[in-house]
């Protein structure tokens, strides 16, 4: 169904294949657009993009256990630890 796409990175400018394989990743988890950058120019952004990322402390407003953020929680909005996250996704998705 899939075949092999050559691309053109947008950070390097040099050629990657985008693979059959990758392709069909893409469609199951329901991206509509193709990669912009090769793998090494993805996981160099990566990088780079993860050691300026701060990490916030809060309470959950579920469980009251400690919750690691990545982004600073806003005032008067619920925060919830990845447990109660996922719990609360999972309701949300049965219903």
């Amino acid at each position: 169904m899939y075949e092999d796409i050559k691309l053109v990175c947008k950070d390097c400018g040099e050629e990657f294949i985008f693979s059959a394989r990758d392709q069909e990743f893409y469609a199951e988890k329901g991206f509509q657009n193709q990669p912009l950058r090769c793998k090494a120019c993805r996981d160099k952004r990566k990088k780079a993009s993860g050691e300026q990322r701060e990490i916030y402390i809060a309470t959950c407003s579920k469980c009251g256990k400690e919750a690691k953020l990545r982004f600073q929680p806003t005032e008067g909005r619920p925060v919830y630890c990845s447990e109660c996250f996922a719990e609360i996704k999972k309701e949300q998705q049965s219903q």
